[in-house]
């Protein structure tokens, strides 16, 4: 606890957004099968994609949005990578797959560092991505990449769509997203049912090199990210510079399995990324 207290100390003051700082913290301490929906990744250097639909991104969107990870001319995404490089040392340590991604407050940019992250995964050679979006009351990653989809998890959910349909790859080889459209209603007993357990059972098991990263609602705003944690193996808490009070902060890693976090990403910092003499 003193740790995230030093942490507070520093971020309590409100500043305006700017580039993001990455501060990783230190390690804290079935199954109904769904037929085969999205790649068949048994050669990840040469990914095929059977059943899954591909699509375009904007890239001025994606730019407008900071998703910056998948461009090695922006310094901002050496950060991802060494985030993505600490992670998957340690999940892959304890043998972990599904990866939460929280804030204990809104508005700490939890989804632009999920996505970020999921993207500079899926660049690693041996590893696969993917992206989900469980944040059933604000769902933003759609939105964020703006992704052209008719069908989305609430279909799935539903029942009304297949895995299938739902997922979507975004021109990048070994990510792939199920993203939600539209908020659900009663969210914390939909992430409670079994089928979304099941969901998470199987997106995990599929493939031995894949990486799943939830978007999670924020701690503190309700029960849906509670329920969801007892069924993921590990989770990053993301905090917004100047964002949330020290009782806040506490409140959330009281609420937080302690054997779960794997550390802390410190976003919307004011700094400078600087430049190097290898840089193009």
């Amino acid at each position: 606890m003193e740790k995230f207290k030093r942490l507070f100390k520093k971020t309590r003051s409100t500043k305006k957004p700017g580039r993001t700082a990455i501060e990783p913290g230190q390690e804290s301490p079935t199954l109904l099968r769904i037929p085969p929906a999205d790649t068949q990744e048994s050669s990840l250097n040469n990914v095929q994609y059977v059943q899954t639909r591909t699509v375009e991104l904007d890239k001025a969107l994606l730019e407008r949005n900071r998703i910056v990870a998948g461009n090695k001319r922006e310094p901002v995404s050496r950060l991802f990578d060494l985030l993505r490089t600490q992670i998957l040392q340690k999940m892959e340590a304890h043998g972990w797959r599904t990866l939460a991604i929280v804030s204990p407050t809104p508005e700490a940019g939890k989804t632009f560092v999920a996505i970020n992250l999921a993207l500079s995964i899926a660049h690693q050679a041996n590893k696969s991505a993917l992206l989900v979006d469980l944040d059933l009351r604000r769902p933003k990653i759609a939105s964020y990449l703006g992704l052209p989809v008719s069908k989305s998890l609430r279909d799935y959910l539903d029942g009304t769509a297949s895995l299938a349909q739902v997922l979507v790859n975004p021109s990048v080889p070994r990510l792939v997203i199920a993203p939600l459209l539209k908020p659900i209603a009663n969210s914390s007993e939909v992430l409670s049912s079994k089928r979304i357990q099941l969901l998470l059972d199987d997106l995990r098991d599929r493939y031995e090199s894949r990486i799943v990263v939830l978007d999670m609602p924020p701690i503190l705003v309700a029960d849906d990210a509670l329920v969801i944690l007892p069924h993921v193996d590990c989770v990053l808490l993301v905090l917004g510079d100047g964002r949330h009070s020290e009782a806040e902060i506490e409140e959330t890693l009281r609420l937080i399995p302690n054997k779960n976090i794997l550390g802390t990403v410190l976003n919307r910092a004011d700094m400078t990324v600087p430049l190097h003499y290898y840089d193009y």
